[in-house]
């Protein structure tokens, strides 16, 4: 039905989450409309940041440097660590501007069905971090569901013996991400955290 060229571009458009058919037929669309040089500069911004954004050798939130602006900056409270599942929950949590505390960015949820293990994920180092520095409080922001559940009380159980463990509060719907949250409610969920019952 399409030229070659136009089908190998909507196909890979389908490869990103949440691009279906139509909505990977309208942007190969609009990419053949829009001038070569937007087309190249958008090219050239992917390959970019494929090449130069990496994880921060402390806390693992996406970053261009060897270690990220939060763990670098001296403001920050270097007592608490606030553990989530991914890079965009540190984004969606700053947005609150309530956070002061640096983080620890795990990688994912442990999920059995899906293969992924706490081997996968940056668990040990987290527990490696906390042993070293002096950390009074782990703050786990890591959204309700059954993997977030199953995560959080694994790592709760790892790090009590160490420090204070804390969860956020629920402000946020059964399976619901942290990504998609409004500021209120994602600032009231760090108000409200409370200690870990294991």
């Amino acid at each position: 039905m399409y030229t070659r060229p136009l089908a190998k571009l909507i196909e890979e458009f389908q490869r990103l989450p949440g691009i279906g058919p139509k909505s990977a037929q309208r942007l190969a669309m609009h990419m053949l409309k829009r001038p070569e040089a937007e087309v190249r500069a958008l090219a050239n911004a992917l390959v970019d940041a494929k090449k130069q954004v990496g994880q921060c050798s402390q806390c693992f939130h996406l970053s261009a440097e060897p270690v990220c602006n939060i763990c670098r900056a001296q403001s920050r409270d270097r007592t608490t660590i606030c553990v989530v599942a991914e890079s965009r929950d540190v984004i969606a949590l700053e947005k609150t501007r309530e956070y002061k505390g640096r983080y620890h960015v795990l990688g994912g949820l442990i999920s059995p069905m899906d293969g992924i293990g706490p081997e996968q994920l940056n668990v040990g180092q987290l527990v490696h971090r906390v042993n070293k520095e002096d950390i009074s409080e782990v703050i786990l922001a890591i959204s309700p569901s059954i993997e977030g559940d199953t995560t959080t009380l694994y790592v709760g159980q790892l790090l009590k013996p160490f420090t204070k463990v804390t969860r956020i509060a629920f402000g946020l719907p059964m399976g619901g991400d942290l990504e998609y949250a409004d500021e209120v409610t994602l600032a009231r969920a760090l108000e409200g955290r409370r200690e870990l019952d294991a």
